[in-house]
């Protein structure tokens, strides 16, 4: 369980994470990405970026690629925005929670009431 201090520094490289992509990244190949969520070591050397991709599996691969293409860049936004002992190496992983929750619901939709 992450301590308090922990959850605010996730949730502020999300932040500064899910701006810079939206309105700073110019790479063609990222489509609609959100960042759902980010695991940073308690050592505040890595942080695991989980994002959500709109569209099929070649948009996802793509958006992840540009992504990784373009970690330079988005470690250097974090690193001016948020004062830390050491700016985290990002690694971007997809998402897939999003995609089994919408295969459950559509599960228990197809059950119906009468199951």
């Amino acid at each position: 369980m992450p301590s308090g201090r922990m959850r605010r520094v996730d949730e502020a490289v999300r932040a500064v994470l899910s701006d810079a992509i939206a309105k700073e990244l110019q790479d063609p190949r990222v489509g609609f990405v959100t960042v759902t969520g980010v695991k940073t070591t308690p050592d505040l050397r890595q942080a695991r970026v989980y994002v959500s991709v709109l569209g099929d599996e070649q948009a996802r691969a793509e958006s992840l690629a540009g992504l990784r293409s373009a970690r330079g860049f988005l470690q250097g936004r974090v690193a001016s925005e948020l004062t830390l002992k050491h700016t985290p190496t990002i690694e971007f992983e997809f998402d897939e929670s999003i995609d089994r929750g919408m295969r459950i619901t559509r599960l228990l939709e197809e059950l119906g009431p009468d199951d």
